[in-house]
């Protein structure tokens, strides 16, 4: 099982520190469109402990994880899926994910680097495209959906993540020069807002012969407040409108108590890797440009590590002081913007399921609360799980149940208050006035439009997308085709989509239900048998 990338912040736990170098051409990419609504207009800044967009509204990041781009894969994990890769950032969207937090090595950034575990037959458009090449293609549309993307340097090489921003063989000037070179990459790309500079700095070897990431130290080739300034400051002097997203550390100190030496100088209290921002209060990261810091903690629950603070007899009162102590003063006094980058559980553990709700309740609600980022998308996280379920297309309902009433959906991405995917039965409460069990007439006539996506011996994947041309919404919608005997349906998205004999219903998700006049809605599947176009389609019994 996959073991989740960010491995989270157990004191005890240990990292494998790699090496590797980057070479890197910038290739120039078409600026998306500028994202309005729930991740606002143009690049973003900071003002207090909001973040706001160029007109100096208000934003609330309510983002989601999703990896492999860090991994020996070097490119988002499951591609090897039935799902396209639009599918899933189009359940994201919909969901009310409204940003994107991409982490990566800088291996996948290497001249000559290869993506592997993508499925051609599903994704034919990313076949030959390199690491960098791919990622350009998931920006590209994350912002036509109105999504941000938060670029996560998590690992210096696939090999694992480092408690330094440097290894002996990848050199903070490398980590530097790299940023600098996505800068240059995203230029003038609203889309892409900011880097997270380097994943859970945290500590190394016991005091009071520390060798990790401190805070506050002076020490420069330990102190993580430092370094992250050098780098913050090297990629403003590019791209100064980027959002500069500051981790914490694990212990200030850099290393972990020494128990046993009866010196309680040497002992702190430590939190999760790159979740302890105590110190920065007193030792604040200082950048050239104003306005473009945000601290950015990462929090986790039992199926990571079973932290005291679970087993104390006032939990989970205890909590809301934790957080304080750690990380949110910073928002509460004003200081600095909150973005949790990473929290996530398995919710298999009772605790969990009280964590994620006071955590999230903690956060506060509406556009004014903590911006954060779910870990993560992919249920290949070996000790948090996913969003996503295997299959990389129907979701995990009790997390995202939780989650649900913090998300604030992206322009254009869909979304209302109880979002349930495809083949994913929605436990939210029922609405007051039940929706009719029987579609309602379409009040006009309707047009459908097939496009092959691609095919392969024994099945194809295609597009059906069907408008309402009619004078008024058709709520809910149902979409209907025939195929010819022996064509049966593999997976679907966009709908429920389910197949009687040779007939195939594509029945409104729960969290888009209308189809307004002059609006289009496009179903996507994978089927077996010889490719066939959907024959006698009907939107709510209408001929189109």
């Amino acid at each position: 099982m996959h073991r989740r990338t960010a491995l989270g912040g157990a004191l005890t736990a240990l990292a494998t520190a790699a090496a590797g170098v980057l070479v890197a051409a910038a290739v120039s990419t078409t600026p998306a469109a500028a994202a309005a609504g729930g991740t606002g207009t143009g690049y973003l800044h900071t003002s207090g402990n909001k973040i706001v967009d160029s007109t100096g509204a208000t934003v609330r990041l309510t983002g989601i994880n999703w990896f492999g781009m860090e991994t020996d894969n070097k490119t988002f994990h499951g591609l090897w899926s039935s799902n396209p890769w639009r599918g899933q950032l189009d359940t994201m969207a919909r969901l009310g994910y409204n940003t994107l937090r991409i982490p990566y090595s800088n291996d996948a950034l290497k001249s000559g680097a290869t993506a592997t575990g993508i499925n051609d037959f599903v994704n034919p458009d990313l076949i030959g495209l390199s690491p960098l090449q791919i990622l350009d293609k998931v920006i590209d549309y994350a912002g036509s959906k109105g999504m941000r993307v938060i670029l996560d340097r998590h690992r210096p090489t696939s090999a694992g993540q480092s408690p330094l921003w440097y290894t002996s063989t990848v050199s903070e000037a490398t980590w530097i020069n790299d940023w600098k070179m996505l800068a240059q990459r995203y230029a003038g790309n609203t889309t892409v807002i900011g880097a997270d500079l380097h994943n859970e700095p945290h500590a190394e070897g016991t005091n009071p012969a520390a060798t990790g990431a401190c805070w506050g130290c002076g020490d420069t080739a330990r102190d993580w407040r430092l370094a992250a300034e050098r780098a913050g400051n090297a990629i403003l002097g590019v791209q100064p409108n980027w959002l500069i997203f500051v981790e914490g550390v694990s212990c200030p100190s850099g290393g972990l108590s020494n128990v046993w030496d009866n010196d309680p100088s040497n002992d702190e209290d430590c939190g999760w890797w790159g979740g302890n921002l105590s110190k920065a209060g007193q030792f604040p990261v200082r950048l050239n440009v104003a306005n473009r810091l945000v601290y950015s903690p990462h929090e986790y629950a039992t199926s990571v590590y079973r932290q005291a603070w679970f087993d104390d007899p006032t939990y989970p009162a205890n909590m809301p002081a934790i957080w304080d102590k750690y990380w949110g003063y910073l928002y509460k006094q004003n200081i600095a913007p909150i973005m949790m980058g990473e929290f996530g559980t398995t919710l298999q553990d009772p605790k969990d399921k009280i964590w994620l709700q006071n955590l999230m309740a903690y956060t506060g609600t509406g556009v004014n609360g903590m911006s954060f980022t779910y870990w993560s998308w992919n249920p290949n996280s070996g000790d948090t799980g996913g969003i996503a379920n295997d299959d990389w297309t129907t979701i995990n309902q009790p997390k995202q149940d939780i989650l649900t009433p913090y998300l604030i959906p992206p322009t254009g991405g869909g979304g209302t208050t109880s979002p349930s995917p495809t083949g994913t039965p929605n436990t939210s409460p029922a609405p007051t006035t039940p929706a009719p069990t029987t579609p309602p007439p379409a009040t006009g006539g309707c047009t459908a439009t097939y496009k092959q996506i691609n095919s392969w011996a024994g099945g194809f994947q295609g597009e059906l997308t069907v408008k309402n041309t009619g004078t008024a919404a058709v709520n809910p919608w149902s979409a209907t085709w025939t195929w010819p005997s022996g064509v049966t349906l593999a997976s679907g998205w966009n709908a429920t989509v389910t197949q009687s004999g040779t007939t195939v219903t594509a029945a409104a998700p729960g969290w888009a239900s209308s189809l307004a006049a002059g609006a289009s809605v496009t179903v996507g599947f994978t089927a077996n048998g010889t490719a066939a176009a959907p024959a006698t389609v009907k939107l709510n019994g209408t001929a189109c």
